[in-house]
């Protein structure tokens, strides 16, 4: 019964963000657990994210981006270097490319990383390549990494953003580098990758798991109960 609600958890959680840009489902592995009388229970083992890609649609907006290929956007948060790969972006209030939640886009071309600064009277140019340009010039080129093993050294952050925080909380020392063969395709989003039939049919397979165990567990409970009285009973 516990291994049927963490995969309604999983499952729950999944199908809640099939409307969330760049949302990666999460899946787990299956095990098997000898008990009493040597019967095999199935246990989640592990926990994993699906980083294959979602549908691209269009939006039309220019600081929408989605990536085609392997890849993440990485961004500056107050924590460090964060990944995702939810392009819904926008112009801060300090002209600065950024999310909704504030991380700003790293700008390649700068030493340290530094967000893209633009002039918000001007229309924004992203280049396949992640080049930034206004006005014919270029001012900055986002950051676009590739993460060796992102299965086992990238955590999910909410929703849409992952770090490199390993499964038991250890800051990862991943191979980061460039994602040369992912392309930057403005004007559109990722959208969720969760099969939503797939996760819908196996969320009523999962609940109707459950609710037989649970069945189960009664009529295992009233017949000890009356074993209990029966052995107690008084010729």
């Amino acid at each position: 019964m516990k291994a049927r609600m963490e995969s309604l958890d999983i499952l729950a959680n999944n199908i809640a963000n099939t409307g969330t840009v760049g949302f990666k489902a999460d899946r787990e592995f299956n095990g098997l657990f000898n008990g009493l009388f040597e019967e095999e229970l199935p246990i989640i083992e592990r926990q994993w994210t699906d980083f294959s890609q979602g549908t691209v649609i269009p939006t039309g907006n220019p600081l929408n981006l989605a990536l085609s290929g392997k890849g993440f956007f990485a961004l500056n948060s107050p924590s460090g270097a964060v990944y995702t790969r939810n392009g819904n972006f926008q112009i801060s209030k300090t002209d600065e490319l950024a999310t909704a939640e504030g991380y700003t886009l790293r700008n390649v071309l700068d030493p340290d990383r530094r967000p893209i600064k633009v002039d918000p009277t001007q229309s924004v140019d992203i280049g396949k390549d992640g080049v930034v340009t206004q006005g014919g010039q270029q001012i900055g080129q986002l950051e676009i990494d590739q993460i060796a093993s992102a299965a086992d050294t990238l955590s999910k952050l909410g929703n849409s953003y992952f770090a490199l925080v390993d499964k038991t909380g250890v800051v990862s020392k991943a191979d980061v580098s460039k994602a040369n063969d992912a392309e930057v395709l403005q004007g559109q989003l990722e959208q969720s990758n969760v099969p939503v039939a797939d996760a819908a049919v196996r969320l009523i397979s999962v609940m109707r798991q459950f609710e037989m165990l649970q069945k189960a567990m009664n009529i295992g409970s009233e017949m000890n109960k009356e074993a209990i009285t029966e052995v107690a009973r008084v010729v």
